[in-house]
């Protein structure tokens, strides 16, 4: 009797250690995961400047990076991937369909993950984006909370500017909603800025 307990609490020790090892295994993967692909992201972003223009992070990618984000006074450095879609959005920031080839772009991203950062963006701030076809800094102008089931974004073609956009508020446990975090930046005045670190 004794010996068959014994046996049971080995058992009951060895499943749980089990099953602890592969939470760990889990937890460990998702950031590694995520940490691997924006190193592929950013191999692929090489490649495409070096003139490879269906440069992909991986062989089933739908999409590939199609800028560079830089705000020098927040350290932060972002690829901006094509195809406005849930599934790229967990790898980085999106550009909205039909203004990447355009002067005035939006770009929209997670509000926990990579545009976490616009709560912390000023007026003034410079902002680098780096395309295939050109580099360019803007200036933070204004943010401003809008009500998306309200008001749309109204893309011109006529004005050059970025829109970086993400859920809001930033601390809310709930997904969705309807209302968007909404930075504007338009053109610098002076095309002194800091330099970017370097990718290596």
């Amino acid at each position: 009797m004794r010996k068959s307990r014994h046996w049971l609490y080995a058992a009951v020790l060895l499943t749980a250690a089990f099953f602890s090892l592969l939470l760990l295994a889990s937890a460990l993967w998702i950031p590694a995961k995520a940490e691997l692909a924006q190193w592929l992201i950013e191999r692929s972003w090489q490649d495409t400047l070096s003139g490879n223009p269906d440069a992909r992070p991986w062989p089933w990618a739908d999409t590939r990076p199609a800028a560079e984000l830089f705000v020098p006074r927040l350290s932060v450095r972002q690829f901006v991937l094509e195809g406005n879609s849930g599934r790229n959005l967990a790898f980085g920031p999106v550009m909205l369909d039909g203004t990447l080839d355009g002067r005035d772009r939006v770009i929209s991203g997670h509000r926990d993950t990579h545009f976490r950062f616009l709560e912390r963006l000023r007026p003034g701030d410079r902002i680098r984006l780096k395309t295939l076809d050109s580099s360019r800094w803007f200036e933070v102008r204004y943010a401003e909370i809008i009500d998306s089931s309200q008001r749309k974004l109204v893309i011109d073609p006529g004005i050059e500017r970025i829109s970086l956009v993400t859920c809001y508020p930033f601390a809310s446990l709930e997904v969705g909603g309807p209302l968007r975090y909404v930075v504007t930046a338009l053109p610098a005045k002076s095309s002194l800025s800091p330099r970017p670190p370097s990718s290596g």
